[in-house]
């Protein structure tokens, strides 16, 4: 299952979407802001180019798709002022997967670039460029400042030799689940350390020398055996378990459905950067994943709809479900939310990295 097929939210702004429910996304982002901030600084205070091309890779839709490239021009805006300087001239770019929902993406876009094109002196252009992070995207030396948030746990694919194998993600019998979860949690590993080294190879090519990559994904923190586990999102695949086990679904679908995702640890992280060798680590912290707006715990509604806004396409296209099904599933979520059992067995952070390009 390639993640460029299946990987993107609920479009539009109904009820279900990705633009409505993503809050807790909204926090990860807001706690990138120091992080932005510091490299735009540091950057800037070696030179300010005459232009600068920014690109926020994973952008989704929704109000939360212009978040960094606001918070990194509007650094570069405060900077630029505070020395008394022009800012520069900027080029914007927000990618995505083809199958994201640009539609209204490109009108917050239009909007934003008009709001900053209030001087004639100030030129900002913007684009949007649809394709996957694991392909060269910009020509060489031509960006200045990389973000990204909640994007770089998705994989390439799947790993293939589970399917080939004919082993599940997730074995509803606990036992066979027990018996692979090695081979499952190495096959995971294995293809995370193959793209994410991908993907720092490919954005040092188009980095300048000295620019910055910020960026934030689902992570570990603890090196705890039994709280290693490959499910980002295990709940997913507990809630789809209930529901073969009831009969809603099929169990051979669900012995089938492999999530490109992976959650890795934090010195997994680090080592994959240093063995690749082109980027140098300037700062890493870490948080809890489910704070909504204003340092709460996110309520298991709250988490329900999300995981549903993040989850449903990838899900109906692989169990063909109707609205009513994922309204089931959706339930099923937020009871295994209430009951904290999927947090406590498998505790999540949200990892957050500024880089600079070393070589």
């Amino acid at each position: 299952m390639a993640t460029i097929q299946i990987v993107h939210m609920n479009p539009g702004q109904g009820e279900t979407s990705y633009a409505r429910n993503s809050t807790i996304q909204k926090t990860a982002q807001d706690r990138m802001k120091p992080l932005i901030e510091e490299a735009v600084t540091a950057f800037c205070g070696v030179s300010v180019p005459k232009s600068m091309a920014i690109a926020d890779l994973g952008c989704s839709s929704g109000p939360n798709a212009l978040t960094l490239i606001s918070s990194t021009v509007d650094a570069i805006h405060r900077y630029c002022m505070e020395c008394a300087q022009p800012p520069p001239e900027m080029c914007l770019f927000l990618n995505d997967l083809p199958s994201n929902d640009f539609n209204s993406t490109a009108e917050s876009l239009a909007e934003f670039k008009h709001s900053l094109n209030v001087s004639p002196h100030h030129v900002v252009v913007a684009n949007m460029v649809p394709g996957s992070f694991y392909e060269r995207l910009f020509t060489s030396g031509s960006v200045h400042f990389f973000c990204s948030s909640i994007s770089l746990q998705w994989l390439s694919k799947a790993p293939e030799e589970l399917a080939k194998n004919k082993i599940p993600m997730y074995d509803s019998d606990e036992r066979l689940r027990l018996l692979n979860h090695e081979t499952v949690a190495n096959a995971y590993a294995r293809q995370f350390r193959k793209d994410f080294t991908l993907f720092l190879s490919l954005r040092a090519r188009e980095l300048v020398l000295g620019g910055r990559l910020i960026f934030s994904l689902i992570g570990r923190c603890s090196s705890n055996p039994a709280s290693v586990s490959t499910q980002v999102w295990k709940v997913v695949y507990v809630a789809l378990n209930d529901m073969a086990s009831r009969g809603v679904i099929s169990k051979e679908k669900f012995d089938t459905f492999h999530i490109p995702i992976y959650a890795p640890l934090e010195n997994e992280l680090n080592g994959i950067i240093e063995d690749e060798g082109s980027f140098q680590i300037n700062k890493a912290m870490a948080h809890d994943t489910f704070l909504a707006t204003g340092e709460v715990l996110a309520s298991p509604n709250t988490i329900a709809a999300m995981v549903r806004a993040v989850f449903e396409p990838a899900i109906v296209q692989h169990f063909g479900f109707s609205a009513e099904i994922m309204d089931d599933f959706a339930s099923a979520v937020e009871r295994l939310s209430t009951s904290n059992v999927v947090e406590a067995e498998f505790p999540l952070a949200c990892l957050c990295l500024s880089l600079t390009k070393a070589r």
